[in-house]
């Protein structure tokens, strides 16, 4: 068995054992022991997360500078960029539409309870949602500082600063390649911290799942159940329109070959809910699988600020669903206009916490709709951010995959499975 199949099968067991766990001790402490049980065990998950975002802001600058100085000439920059922008364009508005057409199709507002709704757990979403605004989103776009930005693991902010510096080491040509030479061997040596960081994602994902079993137990599942099968659907879908993109422009065998190379990145997100801990894997990964770093380097980033199909999709589902509970009726033109405005303000958020939760709060202050209302869908979100998680790593991974195919710098695999 091959190293990374043994870490698949490690995190495997480490979900099943959190499960087990996290429900004996649901079933048999008192909520005050849970509560501590919970506190305590969550611990794991901050540790391994913790060190993922050790390496996340450094890995995402100097593979971003990278990308950009070994394309080489401006205009490949921007005939890169521009092809990587169409692709996360069209897959965002098609995850809008499809959360936006099975929202209205299963109705899932008409099984929520009001009454189960706790309005204190989503006072500081609504909080953070009202003080959303035009300048906000402008900050949460444009760094003032760098070194803020790194500190904060402010992703978005990165991109932005890591953009400006690859073209201007474009730009000087031989006069900066010693400066892009010294990034490369520090992404490489980054690369290398990721691998023994893994070495902790079992541990995460076993805190992770115990936690928020033995707060919660099976119940959430039955409770939710409409709802979840109905945003399951959708996700659903959304993996049928996005492999079936995938097949028809990389083929079978290399669709399944990518599918085993990220399967284990997948299992990851899924687990911890964290796209952010799955980036530095995702890009060895899809090197092995035969895209150039050049690429890699330039789509993921940039993909993970402007490319999450799973969110998108989560947003205007959940957003038109808090309406329905609320029996507040949407027309047609009022479910578009929505749309649009999802499209261009999750773009800005992509750094703050919770984020596809706080643009739906702030969907829903703009369009008259009871913020508050975000407290019917807090219990379950966990639940359904491990299947959004899933869904971004993959439309990310469709992305870099697609732009090297149509660049024509998808390389035969160096390593076969």
């Amino acid at each position: 068995m091959t190293k990374k199949n043994r870490l698949t099968a490690f995190i495997i067991i480490a979900m099943a054992l959190g499960m087990g766990v996290g429900y004996i001790i649901h079933t048999n402490v008192s909520p005050a022991g849970i509560a501590a049980f919970s506190k305590d065990i969550k611990l794991l998950t901050t540790i391994f997360l913790r060190l993922v975002q050790m390496v996340i802001a450094p890995l995402v600058f100097t593979t971003l500078v990278v990308g950009i100085a070994k394309l080489g000439d401006l205009k490949t920059v921007g005939r890169v960029g521009g092809k990587a922008m169409l692709w996360f364009i069209s897959a965002s508005l098609v995850s809008l539409l499809l959360g936006l057409l099975l929202v209205n199709i299963t109705q899932p507002g008409s099984l929520i309870e009001l009454s189960v709704a706790d309005t204190s757990a989503a006072s500081d979403l609504v909080g953070t949602a009202k003080k959303f605004s035009l300048e906000d989103f402008v900050k949460h776009v444009f760094p003032k500082s760098v070194f803020e930005a790194m500190a904060a693991n402010e992703i978005l902010h990165i991109v932005v600063f890591a953009i400006f510096f690859g073209l201007a080491a474009a730009a000087m040509g031989e006069f900066a390649k010693p400066v892009v030479h010294a990034m490369d061997v520090a992404a490489h040596i980054i690369l290398k911290m990721v691998g023994y960081v893994m070495y902790f994602a079992p541990i995460g994902v076993f805190g992770a799942l115990a936690a928020v079993v033995a707060e919660r137990g099976f119940e959430v599942f039955k409770f939710y159940g409409g709802y979840m099968l109905a945003f399951l659907i959708g996700i659903a879908a959304l993996w049928i329109v996005l492999v079936g993109v995938g097949f028809l422009i990389l083929g079978s065998k290399r669709m399944i070959s990518l599918f085993k190379h990220i399967g284990n990145p997948l299992l990851i997100a899924f687990s911890t809910t964290s796209s952010e801990a799955v980036f530095p894997r995702l890009t060895e990964e899809l090197e092995r699988f035969g895209c150039k770093n050049k690429i890699v380097s330039f789509i993921l980033p940039l993909g993970y600020s402007f490319n999450l199909d799973g969110s998108m999709m989560y947003m205007t589902f959940a957003s038109i669903a808090i309406a329905q509970a609320y029996h507040i009726p949407l027309d047609l033109g009022t479910q578009l206009t929505m749309l649009l405005v999802l499209m261009l303000t999750s773009k800005g958020i992509a750094g703050v916490p919770r984020a596809s939760l706080v643009v739906v709060t702030a969907t829903c202050t703009m369009f008259n709709i009871p913020p508050e209302g975000i407290a019917l869908i807090l219990p379950i979100d966990h639940f359904c951010d491990m299947f959004r998680t899933a869904t971004n790593v993959l439309g990310n991974t469709l992305a870099t995959t697609v732009v090297s195919k149509w660049e024509g710098e998808l390389a035969p695999e160096p390593n076969s499975l």
